[in-house]
């Protein structure tokens, strides 16, 4: 059950540009504002049918800060990969998962003063590396996957430590963000830029989809993470990428010069140095919290 819906969440996710890629009717921004004003509404019913509404009265100053924060990057993350399926560079927002973890460990070093082990520093400098290649690759610095990447791990950053369970936390961040897109989407009506309107009741249903399509991956990986181990779901994050990866160069046809082709290869050495660090680093972990007694009575040992 755990493992499927990882590989539910993480597979929806991988198939975001194919969705995505049908919105090219409406500008990014107008994605943007509905993506974030129906996910807020489904969330809403989700919390009214757990009985759980009551859980966002009295929330602390603190409290709504740090979920302004998280809003802020995700609406920076969500709005950047709508831009980069947009305008046909699927490829580099790949990339940005891709380089997600490392970012993320990266933070931990500067934030929570995390100490790094050998097989974390190395995977940071054959990431740098990369990141060097790509950019001589592509004449400029892989921006859109470096925002992707640095939003996304600071809103992991945010999400531990804000005090909310994850469905209330999701839902703070849609009232923080929904003022701001109802307004956007009214501009637009009143303007007459809306493509939800504009193109007729189908393309309409597509954007009010976003809810749904942003919601259901999130849960699904709400089960994923109580059910199965952190090793194995961190693994199964990958398939976002690479499913995101394999639209953008078999279904897009994106151009992949060979150059292009090495900074990603030394990305996937990084992550595969990266996982079989953490891998066996857990498990020495693990090893170390075992009872003495429990060593002993082990023939196995």
């Amino acid at each position: 059950m755990g493992t499927a819906a990882g590989v539910g969440a993480y597979g929806l996710w991988g198939l975001f540009p194919a969705y995505f890629g049908l919105l090219s009717f409406a500008g990014a921004l107008e994605v943007l504002a509905h993506r974030i004003v129906w996910t807020l509404v489904l969330m809403a019913v989700v919390l009214a049918v757990l009985g759980r509404l009551g859980t966002l009265r009295g929330l602390s100053l603190r409290t709504w800060a740090v979920v302004a924060s998280a809003s802020a990057f995700i609406a920076i993350n969500w709005g950047t990969y709508i831009y980069a399926v947009s305008s046909g560079r699927v490829v580099e927002a790949a990339l940005g998962y891709f380089v997600n973890p490392l970012v993320s460990v990266l933070l931990g070093v500067v934030i929570f003063r995390e100490r790094l082990a050998r097989a974390q520093t190395a995977a940071l400098v054959l990431a740098a590396i990369a990141v060097v290649v790509l950019t001589v690759d592509y004449g400029r610095p892989p921006v859109i996957a470096l925002t992707l990447a640095l939003s996304f791990a600071c809103y992991g950053v945010m999400k531990k430590i804000v005090p909310l369970e994850p469905t209330t936390s999701l839902t703070a961040e849609g009232l923080v963000a929904a003022p701001i897109a109802v307004v956007f989407l009214v501009w637009l009506g009143v303007s007459g830029g809306a493509g939800a309107f504009s193109e007729g009741p189908w393309h309409a249903a597509l954007l009010l989809t976003a809810g749904p399509v942003t919601a259901v991956p999130l849960l699904l990986f709400g089960v994923a993470a109580q059910k199965i181990p952190l090793v194995t779901l961190g693994l199964l994050q990958y398939l976002t990428p690479g499913l995101q990866m394999a639209w953008g160069v078999l279904v897009l046809h994106e151009d992949m010069p060979a150059s292009r082709w090495v900074g990603f290869a030394l990305i996937w050495c990084a992550l595969a140095v990266f996982t079989v660090g953490s891998v066996r680093r857990m498990r020495a972990e693990r090893v170390a919290t075992v009872p003495a007694e429990a060593v002993v009575a082990d023939p196995g040992r």
